[in-house]
């Protein structure tokens, strides 16, 4: 029954550092914010989620829709 207890008293000292550690990252750990871009290529712009070939000519179902799109 001692070795019992000893392992539980361990474990809950693992834990309590572990959860002091979180503590101690939330108070002095202050995540800097910075602007992310994300560059679209215009092809998947304008295909409307279809894959564009090069060279093809909407075909004229989609050709209102693309000038839908653009302003």
């Amino acid at each position: 029954m001692p070795t019992l207890i000893r392992l539980i008293i361990t474990l809950l000292f693992l834990a309590g550092l572990v959860y002091a550690g979180m503590v101690a990252l939330i108070a002095f750990v202050e995540p800097t914010p910075k602007e992310v871009t994300i560059r679209i290529p215009a092809r998947d712009l304008l295909s409307g989620g279809q894959p564009a070939l090069p060279g093809s000519a909407p075909s004229p179902a989609e050709a209102p829709a693309a000038a839908q799109a653009s302003p």
